[in-house]
């Protein structure tokens, strides 16, 4: 009958872990180096933290606005103003010697509230009149004058279609390692058409700038700062300003295929990001960039302010101008990020975003992601989280360290997200392989279980037959001339110590106690067959001498020995009428005889040789004493004298004389002098774990019976 095969405890398969946490690493590496356009608005709301967080510090303020703000509006009149009015705020301005003025107002058509244009309107303009307004400049001309007599620089804004408005743009020179690039290959911002000031106002300016910009997700945070309208290349308005105040022709465009490397106005070179777009720096919105419109106009305006600064004239009232999100959560009108452009350009300060950025995200994603995949299946998931929060905090860090220094753009928001996804992905996958271990352990435990119960079973039945060999006191409770008692108490479920007594005859009765090296099962079975081929001996003989008894018992038990156990023998053959006892001992404890009338514990030290097993052919020799009526003898174990207390302490030889001597007293029973020994024995270990099988024999010899005589 064949038995299941014990399941076994598996490994942990932390290999197999390992192999898909470093495929989702590898995969969200990849997808983080490619930065596709749907993990922008994460990426840009990460790059606007850093600015909320650390806005720029405002050094050099290069521009100043003069805004036609609600207080202007309210002393002059809703807008459009005449541009007249326009003309004289310019000519003010011009008059603070500022190095250019910018004018952030498109003026696509003529200005209407010109006189001449209002009564040509009306359709009622006097005879009388018409030779004096013929005389009279138009509001556009008087702007277009104002113009002309100080470096001004118009606003441009692009179209998605054509608008048939003449475009001037100042030269563009383009510089490519490969020769000169067609604007039309460029990879900047195109449009179809312009939206800007009509002729007569524009020939009149030294420049023209473009004021287009796109917010992504209502948020302004790149500026084009060269783009292409219908074939023609045209600068930002704060680079254009910037040319006309360092009395440069020309602008210079510096690219790389189609990739713009950056934009040098004379000997300054403006580095943009591959499609010519620029990241502003932001700072909160400050009061002091702005002049009121009506302060310059009725002289109240510091020209210290405006004096050789890059001045912008735009709208910004209520409902007039545009207002845009920022970084920083701030709403700002166009003009004031024009000049926060402006500040970022003189200071050196705009933010960039390489193009190798995403690469080296991806690499430092890839080692911080390698480092949980290695970790995660070893350590304790509370340990694991500690290291995938310091992998995060490292990431963002870095990012945020390079953007303090360097005012570099790393995206740690990705990354971060690739960690978590790839340490939640390892978590689940270690918890589902300690779950998988866990059941196949408690499998294991379960089947050893079932093994050590079914163990223990078959270990209760040896026990019990084992004790079932064992001879009952009660065959002899007929016999008035001995009184007999033995116990056998096994360390373990099954012992090596052997007691047998039976008649050989009406007169004489046999006992051995015995004591196998060892305990346990191995020494159980060998206590059997010792204690059966003792008794076969014995039988054999018809008047034994107890010293060739013990030899040719030594024989018997020796031949067939493989373990080479061998077992301490105790054996006595008494004459029921006369007392008189033969015994051999084959290195046993001393037996003790015991005299209620006698006041000393006695042993028997004579007739004695080596164990059973341990000398081959030994010779034997036995002795012989005479009991007297009442007297009895204890055979013990050395389970009795070598139990501990749990200090180490042994029970030894001089406790059981002395607990012999306190039970002589009155004659008691063979079984009341068993147990007073085992309850001694009992109560000195208190306990303490067994060290050996404990057996005990006691046999009272009371006399000759005179009435069987």
């Amino acid at each position: 009958m064949t038995q299941d095969a014990a399941p076994q405890a598996p490994a942990p398969r932390t290999r197999r872990i390992r192999l898909a946490g470093a495929a989702l690493v590898v995969a969200l590496a990849l997808l983080i180096a490619w930065a596709p356009r749907w993990t922008e608005p994460m990426r840009e709301a990460w790059f606007d933290g850093y600015q909320r967080t650390t806005p720029r510090v405002v050094g050099a303020m290069p521009a100043v606005i003069v805004e036609i703000d609600a207080k202007s509006l309210a002393a002059l009149g809703r807008w459009p103003w005449p541009r007249s009015t326009l003309a004289e705020l310019v000519a003010r301005v011009a008059a603070m010697e500022p190095a250019v003025v910018g004018i952030d107002i498109l003026m696509p058509e003529p200005d209407p509230l010109s006189p001449e244009r209002l009564l040509r309107d009306a359709g009622t303009q006097p005879p009388a009149w018409a030779g004096e307004l013929a005389a009279l400049p138009t509001h556009d001309a008087l702007l277009a004058r104002a113009i002309a007599a100080t470096p001004t620089v118009l606003a441009v804004a692009g179209m998605p279609e054509p608008t048939g408005m003449l475009l001037r743009a100042p030269p563009f020179v383009v510089q490519d390692a490969a020769g000169a690039a067609r604007a039309d290959a460029l990879d900047v911002p195109h449009f179809a058409g312009a939206l800007g000031s009509i002729d007569a106002i524009n020939a009149a300016a030294t420049g023209w700038g473009l004021v287009s910009a796109d917010p992504v997700g209502g948020v302004i945070r790149r500026v084009p700062m060269v783009a292409d309208i219908n074939g023609t290349l045209i600068g930002a308005l704060a680079i254009e300003m910037f040319r006309v105040a360092a009395r440069e022709p020309s602008l210079r465009l510096l690219a790389s295929g189609s990739a713009i490397r950056g934009i040098a106005i004379g000997n300054a070179l403006v580095t943009t990001e591959a499609d010519g777009h620029a990241r502003a720096y932001f700072s909160p919105r400050r009061p002091d960039r702005f002049v009121s419109a009506i302060d310059v106009l009725q002289g109240r305006a510091d020209a210290a302010q405006l004096a050789q600064k890059l001045v912008l004239i735009a709208v910004t009232g209520v409902g007039l101008g545009d207002y845009y999100a920022t970084p920083v959560g701030e709403r700002m009108p166009g003009s004031e990020i024009h000049a926060q452009l402006i500040e970022n350009l003189y200071e050196g300060t705009l933010l960039d975003r390489p193009a190798w950025a995403p690469f080296v995200e991806a690499a430092g994603f890839a080692l911080l992601g390698a480092l949980l995949v290695w970790a995660t299946p070893l350590w304790k998931p509370r340990n694991s989280a500690a290291l995938a929060l310091a992998c995060f905090l490292v990431a963002v860090g870095a990012g945020y360290a390079a953007f303090r220094s360097h005012h570099l753009l790393f995206d740690a928001a990705t990354p971060a997200a690739g960690l978590a996804l790839a340490f939640g992905a390892m978590l689940l996958l270690t918890l589902a392989e300690a779950t998988r271990h866990r059941h196949a352990l408690e499998r294991v435990v379960q089947h050893q279980r079932e093994h050590a119960a079914r163990i223990a079973g078959e270990l209760d039945a040896a026990r019990r037959i084992q004790m079932a060999m064992l001879p009952r006191a009660e065959l002899l409770a007929d016999e008035p001339r001995v009184d007999l008692a033995a116990t056998m108490l096994p360390a373990r479920e099954v012992g090596g110590d052997l007691y047998d007594f039976f008649r050989l005859d009406e007169r004489r009765l046999f006992f051995l106690v015995g004591d196998v090296a060892g305990k346990g099962l191995s020494a159980s079975i060998f206590m059997a067959v010792s204690k059966a081929l003792y008794k076969s001996t014995t039988l054999r003989t018809a008047a034994p001498d107890m010293g060739a008894l013990m030899t040719a018992a030594n024989a018997e038990v020796s031949r067939d020995n493989p373990q080479m156990l061998f077992v301490s023998v105790f054996a006595g053959l008494l004459d029921l009428d006369t007392g008189d006892l033969a015994y051999c001992n084959a290195g046993h404890e001393n037996p003790c005889r015991i005299h209620a009338a006698d006041g000393a514990v006695r042993r028997i030290v004579d007739g004695d040789g080596p164990p059973l097993c341990v000398a081959d052919g030994f010779a034997y020799r036995g002795a012989n004493v005479k009991l007297r009526p009442g007297e009895a003898l204890c055979v013990v174990s050395d389970g009795v004298t070598e139990a501990h207390d749990p200090s180490g302490e042994l029970f030894g030889n001089a406790r059981l004389e002395v607990l012999l001597l306190g039970l002589r007293g009155g004659e008691p029973s063979a079984r009341a002098i068993v147990d007073g020994v085992c309850g001694g024995v009992a109560t000195f270990v208190a306990g303490a774990e067994a060290s050996d099988d404990l057996t005990v024999l006691v046999l009272r010899w009371r006399g000759r019976d005179e009435s069987a005589g």
